[in-house]
């Protein structure tokens, strides 16, 4: 009979606005004390500081390079996904999107150089990011990088973040595997679970709102511990709200053509401070825009795992996981585009780029200030579910069986079934502007003249607004993952010596498709001034934008104190079938439809001995694993039929009915070894030592085999040329060898742990492993930025590079 225990877990968490109901774990006394008084033998505390421990223990105890955050009730930290968890491990950085953490980059290597794993399983990755981005309504899903916004932090119980590579471990990451633990309810006895409820305000919106958030998990086991079941929901909605400035299309060249009145930058008349040298870059940009939006944002999680342990040493384990996220976005701008020549420019004189800080510029006549609207929508899903067997043949040798199928898609989700819905507006009222970057803050100036093209009031209000051009973009995109894994385990002792071998086999598929629509409406020279208020009254309000930044000091002329915004979907329905009765009919100017397949096989041992060396504990991991991959790509290929010059600087690319498929194919293998050593020099110091060699596959735009056309940034005459490119499906992987990674440790009491450095070498491959088709253009550019020692080399195709370039 075991020892009658009491066993009280407690927990605490600090948050802005909450009400938590927590659920304790708790062990009736079979014998109570005869005064009645129930006795407790260990009280355990839990929370950011016990998590902390935890994760040292992780760190300390590992062999290679790895870190973890850990968390009997990871709820407990003030995050509000996964993301923002991952940064409070070292060497890890978060990409911000709409004030929240959304990918994470690891030692320099950027979101899509990391694999996500859910239990030692491949998470697949979805994200088409229009909402919260400059020019991103155009935006394609082609990336690898996983979303972690999708995730709330409470639906985890662990983080492990792997930085140097493993046998055993899958690869796909050459900045770190990064792998989410789950809770299982046979981990725990009895019954356990939390609620939450919480009040988000958000700052950035106008007003005082306060969004809800909701979360809690059950997890329940017999008293034979046979059978468990785990539940886990959350729900949150979040308001935001952003402004900002930008200007587009910095264009950089030679002093000697800026300065050239030939092509139409400058004339006699032109003031110029601070002249360039003609060998010297210069820099200025096409406009200058000021933009608001308001956004909001729903997030739903759930997960289900049912354990079952018939006999003892024969496990079944089944998990299902779901993630929603909508968000949303309305955007509105306030925008000046320079025509030339200029009337008065002045550079900063800095070398080697001297950049426009001022410039002015005089209208014969008036042009357009511009006021696009912008609707953004899109929803993300991730669905996965899985299934394991654990059987320990015998005391010493264990079968694991694990397989799922998991597919994560990024849908458009605007109420007309798009991505971005944009129409373009502008007020032909605008007789000189300027632009200052002087203080760091673009400050507009503009003089109106509304009596030649406006209604002659004296100032910028509806009626003086006509229509430009209306454009959509829905674009998607879905990845599919199948994946079965078979290990076997053989403990070789009873101090952890081990050896394992494994074979692993996964089938990915990711499709992205995008149409791209475009409707003359009054034209970019603005043909009919005041058709929005005859065509969609009441559709646009009035407002200041300038007066929404709070922190700077925009121009704040008169006129520049009135802008307007409105719902672009609601815009677009009143204003399209006014011009499609002119004989303005919508045209596909996009349309992709691309997938990519990688069926991957792999095979892998690892050795892991511990044992002494002086006296002193050590432990050493040792592995190889052999991967092979074959990957095609298809496409229906929409025919552009012509590149339509606008007017000024805008083109746009025709696509005829026609279509074409095309498929390539290409494959490659590779040999992984890794060796990690340690040993524990003193009580309170861990030397660490790691050899590895890790793959990340490239991005999935390189490696499609449609051809894609674009549009000359300038009219040709000066010097706009057309381009085109095309992805390669014989792409190599990049490759990553690390090595002499130490760390050290102190004992957990004292919660502290280093590290020291690591040297790496990269080699990202751009060579096909085949031979390429005729008309292949190698389009890898890798965005790696260096990390300590690190040393990229980027070796390239003869192929598929121009001779010019090697």
């Amino acid at each position: 009979m075991k020892n009658p225990k009491n066993t009280l877990v407690l927990s605490a968490s600090l948050c802005a606005v909450a009400a938590c109901i927590l659920v304790p774990r708790l062990s009736q006394a079979q014998d109570a004390p005869q005064d009645g008084n129930p006795e407790l033998d260990q009280i355990v505390v839990s929370g950011v500081r016990a998590s902390l421990d935890r994760a040292i223990d992780i760190k300390r105890n590992s062999a290679g390079v790895v870190d973890a955050i850990s968390a009997e009730d990871i709820g407990k930290f003030p995050d509000t996904n996964l993301a923002e968890s991952l940064q409070r491990i070292t060497g890890v950085s978060i990409d911000r999107q709409n004030g929240e953490g959304a990918e994470v980059t690891v030692r320099g290597f950027g979101p899509g150089f990391n694999l996500v794993t859910l239990n030692g399983r491949q998470l697949p990755t979805a994200n088409v990011t229009v909402v919260g981005t400059d020019n991103g309504d155009f935006a394609t899903g082609t990336s690898r990088s996983f979303d972690f916004s999708n995730l709330a932090s409470e639906s985890v119980s662990r983080l492990e973040v792997y930085k140097t590579g493993r046998a055993a471990v899958p690869t796909g990451g050459i900045g770190a595997a990064i792998n989410i633990v789950t809770r299982k309810p046979l981990d725990t006895k009895d019954f356990e679970g939390a609620i939450s409820a919480k009040g988000l305000y958000d700052g950035t919106r106008d007003g005082f709102t306060v969004t809800p958030e909701f979360s809690g998990f059950a997890s329940w086991a017999d008293d034979d511990q046979r059978f468990g079941i785990a539940v886990f929901g959350a729900y949150q909605k979040r308001k935001f709200s952003s402004r900002g400035a930008v200007s587009n299309d910095w264009n950089i060249e030679r002093g000697a053509s800026f300065l050239d009145p030939a092509n139409g930058r400058v004339n006699a008349n032109t003031q110029i401070e601070n002249p360039p040298a003609a060998d010297q870059l210069v820099s200025f940009p096409n406009d200058s825009r000021y933009f608001f939006s308001e956004g909001e944002r729903q997030r739903i999680n759930g997960q289900l795992v049912v354990q079952f342990e018939p006999v003892d040493g024969l496990r079944f384990t089944a998990d299902a996981l779901y993630a929603q996220n909508r968000i949303s976005e309305q955007r509105s701008e306030q925008t000046n585009w320079f025509n030339r020549p200029f009337a008065q420019v002045r550079f900063d004189g800095n070398e080697p780029v001297s950049t426009a800080m001022f410039l002015q510029e005089n209208i014969n006549g008036v042009k357009d200030e511009g006021f696009e609207q912008q609707y953004r929508a899109t929803k993300d899903r991730l669905k996965s579910f899985g299934a394991n067997v654990a059987w320990d043949i015998t005391d010493r040798l264990k079968f694991t069986l694990d397989g799922h199928h998991s597919v994560a898609e990024s849908l458009p989700d605007n109420p007309n079934g798009a991505t971005s819905t944009l129409v373009t507006i502008g007020a032909p009222i605008v007789a000189a502007q300027s632009v200052d970057y002087s203080n760091g803050f673009p400050v507009q100036d503009i003089t109106i003249n509304d009596a030649l093209r406006g209604n002659g009031n004296g100032v910028v209000d509806i009626e003086d607004l006509g229509t430009q051009v209306a454009r959509q973009n829905t674009s998607s995109q879905r990845q599919r993952v199948y994946e079965i894994r078979g290990e076997l385990g053989w403990e070789l002792d009873d101090d952890g010596s081990r050896f394992d071998a494994g074979t692993e086999y996964r089938n990915v598929e990711m499709r992205q498709r995008r149409t791209q629509l475009q409707q003359t409406l009054g034209d970019w020279g603005i043909t009919r001034p005041g058709d929005v208020a005859q065509s969609a009254p009441g559709v646009l309000e009035e407002y200041c934008l300038v007066c929404k930044f709070q922190q700077f000091s925009p121009g704040r002329s008169e006129a520049l104190d009135v802008a307007f915004r409105g719902n672009a979907v609601d815009l677009f329905n009143a204003l399209s079938p006014v011009y499609l009765a002119r004989g303005n009919t919508i045209g596909t100017t996009a349309q992709d439809d691309n997938t990519v397949t990688e069926k991957i096989w792999s095979v892998y041992g690892q050795l892991t001995w511990k044992g002494q060396i002086a006296s002193r504990d050590a432990a050493l991991v040792t592995g190889l694993r052999y991967e092979k991959t074959d990957t095609t790509s298809s496409t229906v290929q929409a025919i552009p039929t012509s590149i339509d010059w606008v007017s000024d600087n805008d083109f746009s690319v025709r696509v005829g009915n026609g279509q074409e498929q095309i498929s390539f194919k290409g494959g490659y293998e590779n040999l992984l070894p890794s060796i990690d050593f340690q040993i524990e020099a003193r009580d309170d110091l861990v030397v660490r030592a790691s050899y590895s060699k890790t793959i990340a596959r490239s991005d999935y735009g390189n490696l499609f085999s449609a051809t894609s056309v674009g549009s000359p940034p300038r009219p040709t005459a000066f010097g706009g040329i057309a381009s085109a490119s095309r992805g390669n499906a014989n792409l190599l992987p990049l490759s990553r060898t690390t090595s002499t990674s130490r760390s050290s440790g102190t004992s957990p009491r004292r919660a502290t742990c280093q590290s020291a450095g690591s040297t790496s070498a990269c080699a990202t491959s751009s060579a096909s492993a085949r031979p390429a088709s005729p008309c292949s253009v190698c389009a890898t550019r890798v965005p790696v930025r260096p990390v300590r020692a690190r040393v990229l080399r980027r070796l390239r195709s003869p192929a598929l590079v121009p001779a010019r370039a090697m």
